[in-house]
């Protein structure tokens, strides 16, 4: 058989209202649509449905064997509609995403936050993870973007550049001061000639940045203590460890801990930091937004 959804709606309508009339109108379709419609269906089951008269509409008694199988139907039809679009609803009031966890645990939960208030019923979903495994993420579809330093585009990722960094030194603090009010000074590359340098693993993308301005002071390349996440580098920095050049977007992260932070100079170099996306995938409605709320809060 061949019957459509529209034909049974069509069929509990008629049979609710005994009047073909009225339930063309209800269906917004001529009378003569509608009869095409019932003669349709008759043919698909090979028996009359109604008995028509001058006056109403009752329904035979195959009609009313067909009637609780129709509604049966219908009310199945519609819940699963309704539960498919909610469904649809729900992924476009979910944001997933993937950052790197100095960026995570520092930069967004301010942003989390924000956004939260601002649209309370958006589902936030992040996972924190390093560069190369942000990426995959976004690549594989799990997440909707990444965010983080990432220094090439690759095929068939999108980078959109949201802010940029500059790189500062991060030196342990002579005299103690209240966590969060140290300043951020200004030092040139050349302060760091004879002082200790502690850093990220040599096949850090960003530890390799550094390293190329390092070199041009004779510097790059060096044994030295290595430690993987930003978090444990600063606070090896405040323990006396030594200093280090990382990118100015943890500046949050340094408040927590008594160092010294300055942003070098002569020249002064930055990075950038972006947001990525996989090509030709459907954007989520709300990711520029989030992308805005997170660049106004970014620190400078």
């Amino acid at each position: 058989m061949n019957y459509s959804f529209r034909q049974l709606k069509a069929f509990l309508l008629v049979s609710e209202l005994g009047n073909f009339t009225r339930a063309a109108e209800r269906m917004h379709i001529t009378q003569a649509g509608l009869s095409v419609m019932m003669r349709e269906l008759e043919a698909q089951f090979g028996s009359r449905l109604f008995n028509r008269t001058t006056r109403n509409v009752g329904l035979t008694a195959a009609g009313e064997k067909l009637l609780p199988a129709a509604q049966s139907a219908i009310e199945q039809l519609e819940q699963a509609a309704a539960a498919i679009g909610d469904i649809g609803q729900q992924a476009r009031q979910t944001l997933r995403m993937a950052a790197t966890p100095l960026v995570s645990s520092s930069l967004l939960p301010e942003v989390f936050g924000a956004f939260h208030r601002k649209h309370p019923h958006v589902n936030l979903q992040l996972q924190d993870d390093d560069l190369a495994r942000v990426h995959a993420l976004v690549e594989s579809g799990e997440a909707d973007f990444g965010l983080g330093f990432f220094f090439k585009a690759e095929r068939g990722i999108e980078r959109t550049l949201l802010c940029s960094f500059s790189l500062m030194r991060v030196a342990p603090l002579r005299a103690k001061r209240v966590p969060g009010q140290q300043p951020v000074g200004k030092v040139k590359w050349s302060a760091l000639q004879d002082e200790r340098l502690i850093g990220l693993p040599r096949d850090n993308p960003i530890q390799q940045f550094v390293d190329n301005h390092l070199a041009k002071i004779g510097r790059a390349n060096e044994d030295r203590a290595c430690f993987r996440h930003f978090d444990t580098l600063i606070g090896m920095v405040a323990a006396g460890m030594g200093s280090t050049v990382i990118p100015s977007f943890a500046l949050l992260a340094c408040r927590h801990h008594q160092v010294a932070t300055d942003i070098l100079v002569e020249p002064e170099e930055s990075l950038g930091f972006y947001r990525i996306s996989k090509r030709g995938r459907a954007k989520p409605a709300l990711m520029q937004e989030f992308s805005d709320t997170l660049v106004s809060l970014l620190p400078r």
